[in-house]
């Protein structure tokens, strides 16, 4: 194939919620521009998307999918998505390379709660939107409920530029108002005809191209100039004007389409090549210090890795677009990100699982290399004589929780090598080892997200794993002052060991003053602070340990000893075991021994003073609480808010939002496991929600209670 400059390229991805009919529009798309003979079905597993096992079994986008064709002189590169929001990592990815979403809505169902997910995602990354009304040819397909329902959500003006003539199973033309023809369809591979509109429809069309000659002239003055002389636009005017609102997201073209009969998708395709921003009118890409990058093929190379897989007999596989310069066979370029020199020795377009090698890739272009050292999704490669790093793919905060252990023994090395795969092919899966819970954590963005890790896990690489609700990292801590002492002495023949301390504790907050005079069980107890030492604490909050020694009770040498005692019982808190935080601990007093004294003997007495005197002072778990928020339909609100409710969240705010409610709450992370199932099950999964940590909050008193019961590991003194 040709090397396409940079001005011949287009970079689209397809939107929308699942079965929406993406799959199906990319194939035709890939039929249109002859990179396949014939059109495959998402039904008989053969479309160039959705090629992978999983897809089979599911009949849906899993992955995200890029394959590329050719059409009047130009290059598509196609990015086929998920629709579900399990999945959107790969919807991330694909926002950051591409310049123009095509937003599919299923004529049956009209804007739905996937759509404004995506839609929001959209938003968020300042995507222009092309709305695409697909399987008009539908049993239930209806225009006009979808056209509604699309006026009513969408943030973005709908803009119509064409409509069907006989939506439904009969669905074979439709009036295109900025061309002021009607194309009507043969046959199931997109031949068409060119046809004058009918004079039953043209008052219609009449009253819709003068709105798309408005919607075209808002967007700039000296279009409504010329609309104010004229009374009309050319459609060279209006194109140019819709280019304009199109890019500012100020307005959203409506077309029509049938997939599966390839109707809409010449005239879908030639409005994006006429219309829709390419690479040299996108917005520039920025690096990490906010500098912009201009795509300028003859400048010095930088590419950008979005994407990352392990394909057999291949091995990994980057995916990358060319931000700047031109990419050719052998390049030699440096990852910003490692300092690690790499060598391009093969490139290739991309058709699904297809690989077309070529020589060359110009500023803007999409294609994939093979067999590079270390690199991964989010790296900049760059020429050696220019280093950038382009800002990174934000990926969301996950939401849903589980720890993961193999089924067979022995495999637990193998499984961490699976999962740190697994997380490089999808960075929207996090894995750790926590030491604090003795569990392997996995995260990701909903139970099925997890499920397919599992399903891939299980039946790819023949290694069985099971899921448990994870531990909660609890915290511990005190409401009130305590003091305790204890002595540690061991004789066991030669050199003893003893040691003695008097402490007490209290809870620590910001900006509190410096100790006093304390009155702990009656007696009076005074502080001449000697020292003080601040640890920030690994998991939060902090300790803040004071000597108070006088009269050479305890040697200072011994102090350390006694804070390191003092640590390690924090990092086992006495009430579950959890660590405990925001804690201030002052050393008062204590004896020694001339020969017998040591630092395991101080260190031990600390600890087990430290212990005692925390299970006197009020001793309180802490359990995260996270933000949560809810998008959901008007018509489940009150389901929804009865199953936070006995989650034990505490409703923050509610407001409505485009046809849909959103609800703001804090709820405890212990609540939160399976949650996006619940919530599928009570909305249809028509709701969707995001989580993210808020802070440390005491469990009511009959939480704690439970707790402490379940905690049967006996914390024995040494």
């Amino acid at each position: 194939m040709k090397a396409y400059q940079t001005s011949e390229i287009k970079n689209v991805v397809l939107l929308g919620a699942s079965g929406s009919g993406k799959t199906t529009l990319a194939e035709a798309m890939a039929f249109e521009g002859k990179v396949i003979d014939r059109r495959g079905s998402v039904e008989a597993d053969s479309t160039l998307s959705d090629n992978t096992e999983i897809e089979h079994i599911y009949k849906r986008s899993i992955y995200s999918t890029i394959l590329f064709t050719e059409f009047m002189g130009r290059k598509f590169n196609i990015i086929d998505t998920p629709g579900s929001d399990d999945f959107c990592g790969s919807l991330f990815s694909a926002f950051k390379v591409a310049d123009v979403g095509l937003m599919l809505f299923n004529a049956q169902n009209g804007f739905e709660v996937g759509t404004e997910i995506q839609a929001r995602y959209a938003r968020k990354y300042e995507k222009p939107i092309i709305a695409v009304v697909s399987q008009l040819d539908a049993e239930k397909a209806n225009w006009e409920a979808t056209i509604e329902s699309i006026e009513a959500n969408s943030r973005v003006k709908p803009v119509i530029v064409q409509y069907p003539v006989n939506p439904g199973p009969s669905f074979d033309s439709f009036i295109d108002v900025l061309m002021m023809k009607m194309y009507r369809f043969k046959g199931m591979n997109g031949e068409r005809e060119e046809l004058d509109i009918p004079e039953s429809e043209r008052e219609r069309a009449a009253e819709l191209h003068n709105k798309l000659v408005e919607a075209a002239a808002e967007n700039d003055e000296a279009l409504m100039e010329l609309y104010f002389d004229k009374g009309t636009l050319t459609q060279d005017e209006m194109r140019s004007g819709l280019k304009l609102g199109l890019a500012k997201r100020d307005l959203m073209p409506v077309f029509c389409t049938s997939g599966a009969r390839d109707i809409g998708t010449k005239r879908l395709m030639e409005f994006v090549i006429n219309v829709a921003p390419g690479p040299l009118k996108a917005p520039n890409f920025l690096t990490v210090d906010g500098t912009e990058v201009e795509p300028d093929a003859a400048g010095p190379l930088a590419l950008f890795v979005f994407k990352s897989a392990v394909e057999p007999h291949l091995g990994e596989v980057s995916f990358f677009r060319v931000i700047r310069g031109t990419l050719t066979e052998g390049a030699e370029v440096v990852n910003s990100r490692t300092g690690n020199r790499e060598k391009l020795s093969q490139i290739f377009a991309i058709a699904g699982k297809t690989r077309v090698k070529v020589s060359e890739m110009m500023a803007g272009d999409i294609g994939c290399t093979v067999k590079l050292k270390g690199v991964k999704t989010n790296d900049t490669l760059c020429a050696p004589s220019a280093p950038i790093t382009i800002a990174l793919i934000s990926f969301s905060e996950p939401r849903y929780r589980a720890a993961v252990r193999s089924v067979r023994t022995g495999e637990d090395e193998k499984l961490g090598e699976l999962l740190n795969r697994a997380s490089y092919e999808d960075p929207s899966i996090l894995v750790e080892y926590s030491k604090e819970l003795k569990q392997t954590i996995i995260q990701g963005q909903g139970e099925h997200h997890l499920n397919i890790l599992k399903w891939t896990l299980g039946n790819v690489n023949k290694m069985e794993i099971e899921y448990m609700a994870p531990r909660i990292p609890y915290r511990e801590t005190i409401t009130k002052v305590a003091a305790a002492d204890y002595r540690h002495k061991k004789q066991s023949g030669g050199a003893g060991q003893f040691g003695e301390v008097h402490l007490l504790i209290e809870p620590y907050a910001e900006g509190m003053p410096e100790p006093g005079k304390y009155k702990v069980d009656g007696k009076e107890i005074a502080t001449n602070i000697k020292s003080k030492e601040e640890v920030e604490l690994d998991w939060g909050g902090k300790l803040v340990f004071y000597s108070s020694i006088v009269g050479g009770a305890i040697d200072a040498r011994f102090l350390p000893a006694i804070l390191k005692g003092v640590m390690e019982k924090m990092e086992e808190g006495p009430l579950t075991g959890s660590y405990a935080r925001d804690i201030r601990v002052i050393v008062y007093d204590g004896k020694m021994h001339p020969v017998d004294s040591n630092e395991i003997s101080f260190k031990l007495a600390g600890r087990n003073a430290f212990k005692e005197a925390f299970r006197k002072a009020g001793p309180k778990i802490m359990e995260p609480v996270y933000s949560v928020e809810v998008l959901v339909p008007g018509d489940k609100m009150g389901d929804v808010m009865s199953d936070l409710q006995n989650r034990r969240a505490m409703i923050e705010g509610m407001s409505s939002e485009h046809g849909m409610e959103r609800i703001v709450a804090r709820v405890p992370l212990a609540e939160m496991y399976r949650y996006s199932t619940t919530l599928s099950s009570l909305t249809n999964g028509r709701a969707t929600y995001s989580m993210k940590f808020a802070s440390y909050e005491q469990v009511p008193a009959d939480v704690q209670d439970k707790l402490l019961k379940a905690y049967t590991d006996s914390d024995k003194d040494e």
